[in-house]
């Protein structure tokens, strides 16, 4: 497998200390090949450094070369039009703060009746991503509204859920 690993100094990209942020399982021996992707939820603004250290059945490790990546912060608020859309039964509904905030998401049906808090928290700036599944709930087919709401920011889109 792999051991995802992250600069722990981001400022200082000379220091070699790291720390182990995940982990991706492999697929063992393969002619074939294969694909690997991991997020990194908590990363830093600025600069940050990954390795991976890929881990053999027999214990031994090599690490990967160091990739730098440019962590950028956006200076505006967004919501973007979930995907999905139409949907069933779950979307996914991505959004950006430039700052840390304390946020709400909500669902209305087209009545203005509040159906979901999705979120109530204070998030970090960056890229949010939160999935709505209709699973298990009674909700109808139709057009809804998802508003977020962020210090002075508000906005809404619409979206279709199918059966």
């Amino acid at each position: 497998g792999f051991e995802v690993q992250r600069s722990a100094n981001s400022q200082q990209l000379s220091a070699e200390t790291w720390e182990k942020i995940g982990f991706v399982p492999g697929s063992g021996t393969s002619n074939s090949p294969k694909e690997y992707s991991y997020d990194d939820k908590t990363a830093p603004t600025g600069k940050v450094q990954y390795r991976l250290k890929q881990i053999d059945n027999d214990g031994k490790y090599e690490y990967s070369d160091i990739v730098t990546v440019e962590n950028k912060i956006t200076s505006n608020y967004s919501l973007e039009q979930n995907y999905p859309n139409p949907f069933n039964p779950s979307t996914v509904i991505t959004y950006q703060l430039p700052a840390e905030e304390k946020i709400t998401l909500k669902i209305y049906d087209v009545l203005g009746r509040e159906v979901k808090t999705l979120v109530n928290e204070t998030q970090s700036a960056g890229t949010h991503k939160v999935n709505f599944s209709t699973a298990g709930e009674n909700l109808a087919a139709g057009m809804y509204i998802y508003k977020l709401q962020a210090g002075s920011f508000t906005e809404t889109k619409k979206m279709l859920m199918i059966k």
